[in-house]
């Protein structure tokens, strides 16, 4: 075992994939969503990163990128997934930023394929402000079974899925609603912890010596 592997078992950082990631949705143009936006998206970056959890998003504007804004503040990590295919079609064709995240994954599926595995990459997602490609992203993660948080503000995205859950005929108790960013991040991280791996070993290395029994290819 190389001095770097004993230190990275001894203080942890092997587990690192372990960390929660937790996804924010939100508009990308946020005229409509009120004074407040601004603030109480940074300030939701700002508590999951003082979680210690990592901020996933769509690699967008608006909302979600006020909230990856607030998690870096905290010094914390902001992974972000785009639908282009590449660093030059993100910025030049989609005019989206590069700024504020660490990880850009380039999906290249566009935006409707980058929702499928920006939400199935996340442990829990967070919905702000947002407009339709929100809601998109909202109805994939009630389908994954993903935890979801949705905060309320001076925006109507939660009255409006709210409506949607009343008439949807769909109980699900994996849904919370809060005005406040620290209480509803407590919430879904109490919620996404019971889905995480809790006694995670690391495997034995299979043996490559001979020995005598029957062979497979």
């Amino acid at each position: 075992m190389t001095d770097h592997i004993k230190r990275t078992l001894e203080d942890g950082n092997v587990h690192n994939h372990l960390k929660l990631k937790l996804g924010v949705s939100g508009a990308a143009e946020t005229g409509h969503c009120g004074v407040d936006a601004l603030d109480k998206a940074k300030e939701l970056g700002r508590e999951i990163a003082r979680q210690g959890a990592i901020i996933v998003t769509g690699a967008t504007t608006g909302f979600p990128l006020w909230a990856a804004m607030g998690a870096k503040e905290m010094h914390g990590i902001s992974v972000g997934l785009s639908p282009a295919s590449g660093e030059k079609e993100h910025v030049n064709v989609y005019r989206l930023p590069i700024d504020y995240m660490d990880l850009i994954i380039y999906t290249g599926f566009g935006y409707p394929g980058r929702d499928l595995l920006f939400t199935q990459s996340c442990d829990a997602m967070f919905i702000g402000c947002g407009r339709i490609g929100t809601i998109h992203e909202f109805t994939i993660a009630f389908e994954d079974g993903r935890p979801i948080g949705i905060l309320e503000g001076s925006w109507e995205t939660a009255k409006e899925l709210k409506e949607i859950l009343e008439k949807g005929h769909r109980p699900n108790d994996k849904i919370v609603f809060d005005s406040d960013p620290k209480r509803l991040v407590e919430k879904v991280i109490a919620l996404a912890l019971k889905d995480k791996v809790k006694d995670f070993q690391i495997p034995s290395p299979v043996s490559t010596a001979p020995h005598d029994g029957p062979q497979w290819s």
